[in-house]
């Protein structure tokens, strides 16, 4: 974030500084800023903060401390307050009033004192937050049930937890002009590319914005700018125990506060069709589980192109796929049906998020049989499309990231409409021109399709099997991790 120019030194006359901040804060037009006059062994004081942050036990404790001050502490008051009657752990001083306003309004509170020309700052701040639910879209069978929240000081716990490590970092971060909002860059010092840190840092300290209205995405899009790609480069994971591993492999993570995602970078294509259940079985149930997954995100790809690529053209089916074909086409041409399903499906995605889980079961009733029914009874739809689009869609339902699941179906429906326009051509054009992007895609200098292109034979036989963890001895070599030994 860049910052204001603006400074306003701390006065040693407390009415200077009341009046300053009162009215950069608008105290008499704001209910939910406290403004507390106080007055201790003779000494004139003032308390800023906010209401919805205040921890009243705290902050009443500190009055009763300082209740306790005589005229023989006011030589040296800061020093005597911080040190000996202020009991709380997190304590700072500040000698401008422009960072005091920054202060008050991220939630912590500001002592003043007449006199001296600093001003103590006592986070003070408690959150109201949920508790840390297992994330709905990364559900395990066995495992861990926790996930992180809406409260960046929690998820470093959550992660802490896990990471003991004594360099592991944490480093503090603020953007956004207006919001202020807080950031955390997290990485383990001795393993981690400082490269790749000093990169990540640099981005979001030159983030100029007003502030990040949704969270880890703001940071994203203005870190990698990439915004006509819909293929994502940084993964998005709600679970302490899979943050953790990235970590140990030598990964940064952005932690945004407000938002229960935390960003892993860099992330290749392969990341993201990676999941926790495989890691929660044996290796080898573990590897069957992952070839699975990557059979329907094929599928999910690739299968409606090629079967409308067959069906329009039957010279090409061999004769013993003859039965793939169409037997009722119907008045509707294929690839409108395609097009009306396709939107279909994502109205009803939409409508499954809006609707109230109660009525969810009844939304998939009306689903399948008022509209999937009745659809080809009409003769909108053949079986054929319902059968194929059905397994396509199961495919991106089973993509362990959404976002990935949701630039899949779009190529999906790129390659659909080069099939109906230019036919064999057009869907060799299209698969060509798909593996062209993926690989010339970089996600932090790291290449998207590694270890597949530039090949590695250890990397590709981690990506493609569920290695046991003792065999994991090496981490990834396009991390550039300093140690590369597990």
């Amino acid at each position: 974030m860049k910052q204001n120019p603006k400074k306003q030194p701390v006065s040693v006359n407390l009415t200077k500084n009341i009046d300053y901040l009162k009215k950069e804060l608008a105290v008499d037009k704001s209910f939910d800023l406290i403004f507390l006059e106080l007055k201790y062994g003779g000494i004139d004081m003032a308390l800023f903060t906010l209401d919805a942050f205040a921890k009243d036990e705290a902050l009443t404790q500190i009055q009763r401390e300082l209740n306790h001050i005589d005229g023989a502490d006011k030589d040296n008051i800061l020093d005597h307050l911080m040190k000996s009657r202020i009991p709380y752990l997190e304590l700072e001083k500040v000698d401008d009033l422009e960072d005091a306003v920054t202060e008050i309004l991220s939630g912590p509170a500001v002592l003043l004192i007449d006199g001296v020309s600093e001003a103590i700052v006592i986070d003070t701040r408690e959150y109201e937050i949920r508790g840390p639910q297992e994330p709905e879209s990364e559900q395990v069978i066995r495992g861990s049930r926790d996930g992180f929240v809406e409260t960046l000081v929690f998820n470093i716990g959550l992660i802490r937890r896990r990471v003991r490590d004594r360099n592991m970092r944490n480093e503090y971060v603020r953007v956004g002009r207006r919001s202020l909002s807080d950031c955390c860059v997290t990485y383990i010092a001795d393993l981690a590319d400082p490269g790749l840190v000093e990169h990540i840092k640099k981005g979001l300290e030159e983030i100029d914005t007003d502030g990040l209205p949704m969270g880890d995405k703001t940071i994203e899009e203005f870190l990698l700018g990439d915004y006509k790609n819909p293929y994502p480069v940084v993964r998005y994971t709600e679970r302490p125990d899979v943050a953790a591993s990235h970590l140990l492999e030598g990964h940064v993570l952005i932690i945004v506060d407000g938002s229960p995602s935390v960003i892993i970078t860099p992330a290749s294509f392969w990341h993201h069709l990676q999941h926790a259940e495989e890691y929660r079985h044996k290796p080898i149930v573990g590897s069957a589980l992952r070839l699975v997954r990557f059979a329907a995100v094929w599928t999910s790809i690739f299968l409606l192109p090629l079967w409308f690529l067959f069906a329009e053209n039957s010279d090409l089916v061999p004769e013993n796929l003859a039965y793939i074909g169409v037997d009722e086409p119907g008045e509707v041409p294929l690839i409108a049906q395609f097009i009306v399903a396709e939107i279909g499906i994502e109205m009803l995605r939409m409508a499954a998020i809006h609707t109230p889980t109660a009525l969810g079961t009844a939304l998939g009733l009306v689903a399948a049989i008022l509209i999937g029914e009745v659809a080809i009874e009409v003769g909108l739809f053949t079986h054929e499309v319902v059968l194929y689009l059905s397994i396509a869609a199961i495919g991106s339902f089973a993509t362990p990231s959404y976002e990935m699941s949701l630039a899949n179906r779009l190529v999906r429906i790129v390659l659909l409409l080069l099939c109906a326009f230019f036919h064999v051509p057009g869907y060799m054009i299209g698969v060509t021109l798909l593996i062209l992007l993926l690989a010339s895609m970089r996600a932090f200098h790291v290449p998207y399709l590694w270890p597949f292109m530039p090949f590695s034979r250890r990397g590709f036989r981690d990506v493609l099997f569920r290695a046991p963890m003792p065999l994991k001895n090496r981490r990834p070599k396009a991390l550039h991790t300093i140690d590369p030994d597990r």
